[in-house]
């Protein structure tokens, strides 16, 4: 016996399977798509943590808004090749990033470079506000803690390779410090032996003083 095909199913059945094979590049979530724009991967998937516009909500995920695009550039690139090691970069970057190229990186970072970052607004101890601000701007001399301000900016606003501080989470930061402090999981950073005298409470100092940065002084 022998099967008529209909020709207009059969254009059909082809018609699904080229459309199968295509993707909206526009709203691709495919990290391992070299032709997806950094940016369509920055709203897409970047932005469940880290917030559309770069202000993410929980302190778990670090702000990028306004972040130094040649910083986010390395970190990016350092977990791609797993360079960067904390636990939680491992859990959550390592895999997003594999597959990232240098182009692809280097948009998302201009994405959130270009974004604007928002203060948090939290509640502020006067006292801890200004041990945080004197760690700030003239460093801890006595146990060789130079002042934050010669690398990030009189602003927080960082510079090139030195990271945006100003507005970000206060436990970020104080988690970073921690992992700077006692784990060799960030290595090639002079953080390791900036952190090394710090204790608790002054991380805590700084790191508040950082989020709640003055509004006036921001840049991006």
């Amino acid at each position: 016996m022998k099967l008529k095909l209909n020709p207009y199913f059969c254009g059909l059945a082809i018609c699904s399977l080229l459309l199968a094979g295509c993707e909206n590049l526009d709203r691709s979530r495919d990290t391992a798509n070299p032709n997806v724009a950094g940016k369509t991967l920055a709203l897409q998937v970047c932005a469940t943590c880290h917030g559309v516009d770069g202000n993410s909500v929980s302190p778990f995920f670090p702000k990028l808004a306004g972040q130094q695009p040649d910083y986010l550039v390395d970190q990016i690139k350092n977990f791609r090749s797993h360079q960067r090691s904390d636990a939680v970069g491992v859990q959550h970057m390592w895999g997003l990033a594999k597959n990232l190229t240098d182009a692809q990186i280097k948009e998302i970072a201009d994405y959130y470079a270009s974004q604007t970052s928002e203060r948090n607004h939290v509640r502020t101890n006067p006292e801890e506000m200004a041990q945080g601000k004197a760690i700030y701007d003239k460093g801890l001399l006595d146990k060789g803690t130079p002042p934050c301000i010669a690398c990030h900016g009189p602003n927080g606003q960082g510079m090139g390779a030195f990271p945006r501080l100003a507005n970000q989470h206060a436990d970020y930061i104080i988690k970073q410090l921690q992992v700077f402090q006692d784990t060799d999981d960030r290595p090639g950073t002079p953080m390791k032996q900036v952190s090394h005298p710090l204790t608790s409470d002054e991380m805590k100092a700084v790191a508040m003083y950082l989020e709640s940065f003055p509004i006036e002084a921001k840049s991006n």
